[in-house]
C-alpha cells in the first residue's frame, strides 16, 4: 500500500473523530466536573498523535512487512503503563501493552530518566512472541515522567534456527531467537552501543533490522512532541487529570455496553489443526460470562500447551478476547485500558493459550486468530444480530530466506489473509483481514523488486465461500515461483482439517491448501512445513474460504446470479449449494 493510500485512511480515521460520541445521562452523571468537549479534543489528539507515529514508521521502515504489510502499532501509555491512545494499526498488539509496560515498571522502578529507551521482546516477560519487539520511550517535563510512548513492530528477522522466526517445528524458545528481556536501549541520551551489536550480530539482514528499530525511534520522538504539545495547550496537570478521566469514561461506557447485553454463560469450542509437530488436534475452549456490566472469558479445557510453536503467552490471548469484546460495543467507545477494565481472562497456566517457560511460541499468531473465531462463535449467541460467521481463521505466514547472487542474505515475510465470514446482514468480505488487525498486502511488483521471487497469480477462488443466506467471503489464492539458487520455505498455515464455520445454517468454508509445483510433481503439502526450495520451484497456497450466514435456502436469486455474473460461484456450485439453476444469456432462473 502507496503512502498517499496510508494518509488516506488516517484521514478518514480523522473524520470520523469529528462525530460527537453519544453518551447516556447516566455515564454523563458520574463524569466529575469535565468539560465534555475539552476530554473529546484531547483524546482525538491523542489519537491523532498515535496515527502520526504509525505514518512514521510507514514512511521510515526498511522491511516490507512495516512498510507495506504494516505489521506494527503505537501507543501512549500512562505512567502506570495503562493503555491510554492506540493507532490505526493492530489492535491485536495493544491489547497486550499494558503487560509489556508493566515488566518495564518492575524491573526499573525508580529507575527510569529523561532519555531512556526501552526495549523488550521476551515473551515470559511483557512480550507476545520474539520477531515482535517493543520499543518504549518515557516522556518527562523536567523531572517528572508523564506517559510513555509506545511501538511493536514485527520485524522480519529475529536470528534463530529458521529465517523469518515463524517456525511451527521448533520445540523451545531457544531455538527461536534473540530473547530480549525489558532493557534500555538509551540510558539519559546514550545508546547502549552493546546492545545494538548484540542485535546487529544475531540477525540475518541487520541492514532492516536495524533500520526498522530506527523507525520505531523515530515514532516514539514524533509521539513525545506531540504529547509536549497538548501539554502546552493544556497545562501539565489538567491534561494528566483529563487522561485518567478518559480512562475512567471509557470504563463506564464499556461497563454500560456490557450491562445492555444479556447475562449468562456462553460456550464455544474451535480446533487447530495440529502443531506442526503432533497430529492431534487442538481445542480451544470458551465459557464467556457476562454478569452486570462485568464479562469473563475461561479458557479452561483448553488444549496443555504444545511440542510446535503455536502456544500463545497470555498478554497475546488478552489481547484477543479485548478485541473481540471490544468490536460488540458500541462504536464510540474509546480503545484503552478502560475498556479492558470491566474484563476478566482466566487461562490456565500451561495450556496452549497461557503456555509456561521454555514453550516455543512464535507461530502464536496463528492461535491468536483462533482465540478470536472462539470467542466470537461464543458472542454469537449473546447477540447473533452482530456478528459474523467465522473468518478465515488464521493468517499464513510464508517466509523464503536464503542468498541472493551477490551471496547477500535475504529474508521474505509476508502474512496472507483472506475473507470475512457472512454477516448477519449482508455477505462477507472478499480478500480482507482479519477483524483483529488492519494489514495491509505485500503488493506483488514490490516483491518481485526485492526478491528473487516472481508472483504468478493473485486471486479469488471461485465456489469458496460458505454458503448462506449471506455468503462467506471468498478464499484468496497467491502462487510464486522462485527464481533463486536455493532457500528454505517455510509455511505456517490452518484450517485444513477444522472448517471455518458458519453460523445460523450457514455452511463452513472451504480447506487451505498448500501445493509444491501444481503444473508438475503437483505435491501438496503440509498446513506447517519447513522444506529447501530451488530455482523454479512453485507454491500455490490457497487459503481457507470463510463460513456463510443463516439459510442458504433464503439466498436471493438475484444474489446468487450477481455471484455467477462476477464469477465467484460457478453453475455447479449455485446448483449444488442453493438448488438454483440460471441460463445467463437468457436469465431463467429455476430453483428446486
Amino acid at each position: 500500500m502507496s503512502e498517499a493510500i496510508h494518509r488516506r485512511e488516517i484521514e478518514k480515521k480523522q473524520e470520523r473523530k469529528t462525530v460527537r460520541v453519544k453518551v447516556s445521562n447516566e455515564v454523563v452523571m458520574n463524569s466529575k466536573m469535565f468539560n465534555p468537549i475539552t476530554l473529546n479534543l484531547i483524546k482525538n489528539a491523542l489519537e491523532s498523535t498515535v496515527d502520526e507515529m504509525a505514518l512514521t514508521i510507514v514512511r521510515t521502515a526498511y522491511s516490507s512487512n512495516l512498510k507495506n504489510s504494516m505489521d506494527f502499532s503505537t501507543g501512549f501509555c500512562s505512567k502506570q503503563g495503562e493503555l491510554i491512545a492506540q493507532g490505526l494499526c493492530l489492535p491485536l498488539h495493544l491489547g497486550s501493552l499494558p503487560d509489556g509496560m508493566d515488566a518495564i515498571l518492575k524491573k526499573y522502578d525508580g529507575k527510569i530518566y529523561l532519555g531512556d529507551v526501552f526495549i523488550l521482546n521476551d515473551p515470559y516477560e511483557g512480550g507476545t512472541h520474539l520477531p515482535d519487539i517493543y520499543i518504549i520511550k518515557p516522556i518527562f517535563v523536567a523531572d517528572e515522567l508523564l506517559a510513555f510512548g509506545t511501538t511493536i513492530a514485527h520485524h522480519t528477522d529475529i536470528g534463530g534456527r529458521v529465517a523469518g522466526g515463524n517456525a511451527c517445528d521448533c520445540t523451545e524458545i531457544y531455538q527461536e531467537g534473540l530473547r530480549i528481556p525489558p532493557l534500555k536501549l538509551y540510558e539519559r541520551g546514550k545508546a547502549n552501543r552493546a546492545l545494538f551489536d548484540i542485535i546487529e550480530k544475531n540477525v540475518r539482514v541487520p541492514v532492516n533490522a536495524l533500520g526498522d528499530l530506527r523507525a520505531q525511534l523515530s515514532a516514539c520522538y514524533i509521539g513525545e512532541r506531540g504529547f509536549m504539545k497538548l501539554i502546552e495547550t493544556y497545562g501539565r496537570q489538567t491534561l494528566l487529570r483529563y487522561i485518567e478521566e478518559l480512562l475512567n469514561y471509557t470504563e463506564r461506557l464499556a461497563r454500560a455496553g456490557i450491562r445492555d447485553l444479556p447475562d449468562g454463560e456462553f460456550e464455544f469450542t474451535d480446533y487447530i489443526d495440529d502443531d506442526g509437530i503432533e497430529p492431534d488436534p487442538i481445542p480451544i475452549k470458551v465459557k464467556i460470562t457476562i454478569s452486570g456490566d462485568s464479562l469473563t472469558a475461561d479458557f479452561a479445557g483448553t488444549a496443555k500447551q504444545v511440542k510446535g510453536g503455536i502456544n500463545s503467552p497470555i498478554p497475546f490471548t488478552k489481547s484477543a478476547v479485548y478485541t473481540c469484546v471490544r468490536c460488540l460495543l458500541p462504536l464510540d467507545i474509546p480503545t484503552n485500558s478502560g475498556l479492558f477494565r470491566p474484563i476478566k481472562v482466566l487461562a490456565p497456566e500451561g495450556t496452549v493459550v497461557n503456555p509456561v517457560m521454555p514453550a516455543p511460541v512464535a507461530a502464536r499468531g496463528l492461535t491468536g486468530f483462533r482465540l478470536a473465531n472462539v470467542v466470537c462463535g461464543a458472542l454469537a449467541q449473546v447477540a447473533p444480530d452482530k456478528i459474523p460467521a467465522a473468518e478465515v481463521g488464521g493468517d499464513t505466514g510464508i517466509s523464503i530466506g536464503g542468498y541472493d547472487a551477490d551471496d547477500n542474505a535475504f529474508v521474505f515475510l509476508e502474512f496472507l489473509f483472506g475473507a470475512w465470514g457472512g454477516r448477519p446482514d449482508k455477505d462477507g468480505i472478499d480478500g480482507n483481514a482479519s477483524i483483529v488487525v488492519n494489514f495491509s498486502n505485500n503488493p506483488a511488483e514490490v516483491i518481485e523488486v526485492e526478491y528473487p521471487l516472481m508472483i504468478e497469480e493473485y486471486g479469488f477462488m471461485p465456489d469458496s465461500g460458505g454458503a448462506g443466506q449471506y455468503r462467506g467471503g471468498l478464499a484468496v489464492v497467491r502462487q510464486y515461483q522462485f527464481t533463486g539458487e536455493e532457500a528454505v520455505l517455510q509455511i505456517r498455515s490452518d484450517r485444513r482439517k477444522f472448517l471455518p464455520y458458519g453460523l445460523a445454517g450457514g455452511k463452513d468454508g472451504t480447506p487451505s491448501m498448500n501445493i509444491l509445483n501444481p503444473d508438475g510433481e503437483h505435491r501438496t503439502l503440509p498446513s506447517k512445513i519447513l522444506l529447501t526450495i530451488k530455482r523454479g520451484d512453485v507454491l500455490r497456497h490457497i487459503l481457507a474460504g470463510a463460513g456463510g450466514w443463516g439459510n442458504p435456502a433464503k439466498r436471493e436469486v438475484q444474489k446468487i446470479l450477481e455471484d455467477m455474473r462476477d464469477e465467484k460461484i460457478t453453475p455447479e456450485y449455485a446448483k449444488r449449494e442453493y438448488g438454483v439453476t440460471i441460463d445467463l444469456e437468457t436469465g431463467e432462473v429455476k430453483r428446486e
